[in-house]
């Protein structure tokens, strides 16, 4: 028994369209290289995400290390690399420090894919 396939032609415009945003030149391209290296690490992608998701914005590095079974020098130096990629930003408040992620650099990552919004039928 022969059965038809269907094809579809992926060069109509519908089917593919490019990316919304500008293309990235190559210092750009080179720094945000970096920002993707330093979320790579599973452990700074849960950090970050949990900072991002923080009530009123910020998390204090003491509810930060309890989610993780590693010691408090090893998270330091995972909020330390994500600080260097302009990820996060924090401020000392006494013997704590308190993380915020950058809200301009999260958007502008998540603009790096964003497709265009479909048209109206």
């Amino acid at each position: 028994m022969s059965k038809l396939l269907e094809l579809e032609d992926v060069g109509a415009p519908e089917c593919c369209a490019p990316l919304s945003g500008p293309t990235l030149g190559e210092d750009e391209a080179a720094e945000l290289a970096g920002v993707f290296k330093a979320l790579s690490d599973p452990v700074r992608l849960r950090l970050l995400n949990m900072i991002a998701s923080a009530e009123r914005g910020e998390a204090c590095v003491c509810d930060l290390t309890g989610a993780f079974e590693l010691t408090a020098p090893t998270i330091s130096h995972h909020l330390k690399v994500l600080r260097q990629a302009g990820l996060i930003d924090g401020e000392r408040r006494g013997t704590w420090v308190y993380y915020r992620a950058v809200q301009e650099r999260l958007t502008r990552l998540s603009g790096l894919f964003a497709l265009p919004a479909p048209s109206p039928v």
